[in-house]
């Protein structure tokens, strides 16, 4: 296979392609050999980059959480909940079975 940076070739296409169990037309193999080649040559500009002294990060922007405090509050009834499901069985809602398995 070609290396990063070089041009891919149509036949790294379709050898990858295999791998993936992918059958592919004349036009996809293509459409993908130039889709594949741009990405690889983005990364290769990436790569490319100076990073020495870049601190990694997982955002570009810093965040703080937005989320509430957990707060303990009283569920809902029971009962109340189970009077307005279609099928009730055992104190617990009724469905119905699963790709056909019997309960």
């Amino acid at each position: 296979m070609g290396a990063m940076g070089g041009r891919i070739s149509r036949d790294d296409v379709a050898y990858v392609a295999g791998l993936a169990r992918l059958e592919l037309t004349d036009d996809e193999l293509e459409l993908f050999t130039g889709q594949l080649a741009a990405v690889l040559d983005h990364a290769a500009d990436v790569e490319a980059l100076d990073t020495e002294g870049v601190v990694p990060t997982a955002h570009p922007l810093p965040l703080a959480n937005v989320l509430r405090d957990d707060v303990v509050r009283p569920g809902l009834d029971r009962d109340e909940v189970l009077k307005a499901a279609p099928a009730v069985e055992e104190q617990r809602f009724r469905v119905p079975p699963v790709l056909g398995e019997l309960p």
